[in-house]
């Protein structure tokens, strides 16, 4: 059978769609990219946003008005969505330049504005014996990167370790395939990984904190479990152990009740800590969360218009960060071959500078260099992307 996948949403929903295009694969059946040349197109949904909601249904509704004839089957974090039942866990995802580990689903904080637990339910560990067997699968595949993924990272526990115990073992494994974590929440585990990052050259100097909001009053209106101070405490000391690292985080603009002081207090946040990876989204009602139904909504352009102003400090910080790295080597996954490209352990993106010999030298080679781990001299940055030359000493 040939199988078309389309994925929206996150980097877990991403780690779901290859587990499941590998199972296809080893199961048989043909992966193609082309609608019209598929008999069933698995379409992985996304909820957390009205607009992310919307995207997805509006190409369901076009899959189905187009073909007819064709089998729409719909899983991921969507209504009505069902789990593809393809059992063959041996199965391994190999067409990604980057790996996705998935160790964990579920979550039980109760955020307020959050309808993700409705469709992931409880939280659930891989367990721990089971995710190192993989990450060394994926090694012995040739990666020389490791995501690590799931729906709440801090909520990892099994055999008695959590995410900080499985981040430093994963680290260990070798030291040639670089670990990266995905987004997680400010706290006590949170210093223990910033501790356990600064101690292992290959973990990823990139840290991604579900922030939301830089004021104390909405952070207790959306039942985060976390203050200011400690967004603070945390993203002081990463700088400190580590000045090159790259932080990120999430925010939601125009929460109910969100004052002009509040937003403020959010830039506040921003400027102080010079996150470069900023995701800003205006705040979205989901239909049976307690956001939903709370007074003092923020207008929605109003919404929009915080959402634009956050994620343009963070491209400036993104630019200044970016030009920090002229005249330095870095360590890129390459992930396209033409020309050589791919992320930074600082999450930056790179790509190969045309005009040199080195790059004609080679793209013009036979053999790919997607996901190998080069080392490149960065000549320049424009627009947040730096631009170089393999260094000397590239492996």
């Amino acid at each position: 059978m040939n199988i078309c996948f389309e994925t929206f949403g996150c980097r877990l929903n991403r780690a779901e769609a290859l587990d499941d295009q590998a199972k296809c694969l080893a199961k048989g059946h043909r992966l193609v990219a082309s609608h019209a040349d598929a008999d069933m197109i698995v379409v992985r949904g996304c909820s957390v946003t009205a607009r992310a909601q919307r995207d997805c249904e509006k190409l369901i509704e076009h899959l189905r008005a187009k073909y007819p004839a064709k089998r729409v089957f719909l899983t991921g974090c969507i209504a009505n969505a069902k789990k593809l039942e393809i059992s063959d866990e041996s199965a391994l995802p190999t067409f990604s330049a980057r790996a996705y580990l998935k160790v964990q689903d579920g979550c039980s904080c109760g955020c307020t504005f959050c309808i993700v637990p409705k469709f992931r339910g409880a939280p659930v560990s891989v367990p721990f014996t089971e995710v190192i067997d993989k990450a060394k699968r994926f090694i012995d595949a040739g990666y020389h990167e490791i995501v690590v993924t799931g729906c709440n990272l801090m909520l990892y526990s099994s055999e008695g370790r959590r995410l900080t115990d499985l981040v430093a073992a994963l680290a260990e494994l070798s030291p040639d395939c670089r670990v990266r974590l995905g987004s997680i929440e400010p706290g006590a585990q949170a210093m223990e990984l910033v501790n356990a990052m600064h101690e292992r050259d290959n973990i990823c100097r990139f840290l991604h904190l579900s922030v939301q909001s830089g004021s104390d009053i909405i952070l207790k209106a959306m039942r985060r479990p976390y203050q200011v101070k400690e967004v603070d405490a945390l993203a002081l000391e990463a700088v400190r152990l580590m000045p090159q690292i790259c932080l990120g985080c999430d925010l939601i603009a125009g929460f109910p009740g969100e004052s002009e002081m509040d937003f403020r207090l959010t830039k506040g946040l921003l400027s102080r800590h010079h996150f470069t990876n900023v995701h800003a989204f205006p705040f979205s009602e989901r239909p049976g969360t307690l956001a939903a139904a709370m007074q003092e909504k923020v207008l929605p352009d109003l919404r929009r218009k915080r959402a634009r102003e956050l994620g343009a400090m963070g491209e400036e910080c993104r630019r200044r960060f970016a030009k920090r790295f002229v005249g330095r080597t870095v360590d890129v996954v390459v992930e396209n071959d033409n020309p050589p490209s791919g992320w930074t352990g600082e999450y930056l993106w790179f790509e190969a500078s045309q005009a040199t010999g080195m790059f004609r030298m080679i793209t013009t080679s036979r053999e790919s260099l997607r996901k190998r781990l080069m080392k490149f001299k960065v000549r320049s940055a424009h627009a947040g992307t730096l631009y170089g030359e393999p260094a000397a000493s590239g492996r």
